[in-house]
């Protein structure tokens, strides 16, 4: 048997020819055609008006940010259990992130605690949606509403997914997305922000290309930003990858929907499987993720799945347990129980479009089987 890694991307659809008409026509930097089509395409499968391509996710959080005007001073509310990229942004910026736990059942955010987090200098909310399935969003707009709060929306794993039938990506009044190449679709490396305000996707579209003046002499600066410009390339493979999303999104459920039969069993074992839906979301399975008993029993089937050739990624590791933050005086004494369970006990199994759902996966369970029978 192959090793199975934990994610292969699938490139067949058009995108060797768009990156063909790239090169063939020598539009390979940032000024090329595809770009407009891609914010444009993206935006409108979202519901967005203004889309602004970016390098990768982690930029697209670091203009969110400061497009709005989050700073020193300033506190943003987030969860704890998250990849580091959205409390990297603000920290960076000057803010402090204050976190919140984990809703033990879908894994995001905990939206009951948010309230009780803010304070005179709280400046936004920022959701992240986690493997799956979405924040519970009507809680956390009103709360915004009613303490006058922005939200960012960070739907980086969420390409298609919806709550309530609406699009993840656009409740934030910015929201952005990653297009990793473990993520639905894939541009390598890249991402984007959305958003409903023209001034607001002018000042992304400024903070990403180095605050160069639209109208102003060429190579003077009154701001400070990044060169965090996405290639003519890498959007060429976005618009690809666009064009087949809803049947990448298929793939994906069919995977989730496949796992959780063949791996029913390990829930008598105490293990945790995915929720398959809630009252607002049908999960779109980005990765499947397991939750073991416990820290050992976690280690003990990573091991054994590894010596079988089968890829596996532990769970996000937390904000207030990151050296880095805890290097900064960040987080004292800072508990939270269930996402600190979720990051020692959680892993998941391979969950790239390029799997065999019949083959692979099989070969997945019975693995299990062996070992815990």
């Amino acid at each position: 048997m192959n090793p199975i890694p934990v994610n292969t991307p699938l490139l067949n659809g058009n995108e060797l020819k768009y990156l063909t008409e790239c090169i063939e026509t020598g539009w390979i930097s940032s000024e090329g055609p595809f770009i407009s089509k891609f914010e444009q395409q993206f935006s409108t499968y979202i519901g967005r008006d203004y889309g602004v391509a970016v390098s990768n996710g982690s930029a697209a959080l670091d203009i969110a940010v400061k497009a709005l005007n989050i700073g020193p001073g300033d506190e943003v509310i987030m969860p704890t259990f998250t990849i580091i990229s959205p409390a990297q942004s603000v920290v960076t910026a000057g803010a402090l992130p204050v976190l919140v736990d984990s809703d033990s059942l879908t894994w995001n955010m905990d939206v009951t605690q948010i309230e009780d987090k803010i304070t005179s200098r709280t400046k936004a909310i920022l959701v992240v949606h986690i493997y799956g399935l979405p924040v519970d969003m009507d809680p956390v707009i009103e709360i915004a509403k009613k303490h006058q709060l922005k939200i960012i929306e960070d739907a980086a794993e969420m390409h298609g997914q919806t709550y309530k039938d609406k699009m993840c990506g656009s409740f934030g009044d910015i929201s952005i997305f990653s297009f990793y190449p473990n993520k639905h679709i894939t541009t390598g490396e890249g991402g984007m922000l959305l958003c409903n305000d023209k001034e607001l996707a002018e000042r992304c579209k400024k903070l990403r290309n180095l605050c160069f003046e639209p109208n102003g002499p060429r190579f003077v600066h009154d701001e400070l930003g990044w060169n965090y410009r996405m290639t003519n390339l890498q959007a060429a493979l976005g618009v690809a990858q666009l064009e087949q999303l809803e049947g990448f999104i298929e793939k994906k459920r069919a995977m989730g929907t496949t796992y959780q039969k063949g791996l029913s069993f390990l829930k008598d074992k105490g293990y945790q499987l995915p929720v398959e839906k809630t009252n607002f979301s049908e999960n779109i399975y980005w990765v499947f993720g397991i939750v073991a008993p416990n820290q050992a029993e976690k280690e003990k089937i990573v091991s054994h799945l590894t010596e079988s050739k089968i890829g596996t990624r532990p769970f996000f590791w937390c904000m207030h347990e990151q050296p880095v933050f805890q290097k900064m005086g960040l987080f004292k004494n800072e508990k939270y129980p269930m996402a600190e369970k979720l990051a020692r006990n959680g892993f998941y199994l391979p969950s790239g479009l390029g799997l065999d759902l019949i083959k692979d996966v099989k070969f997945i369970k019975d693995n299990f089987y062996s070992l815990l029978k």
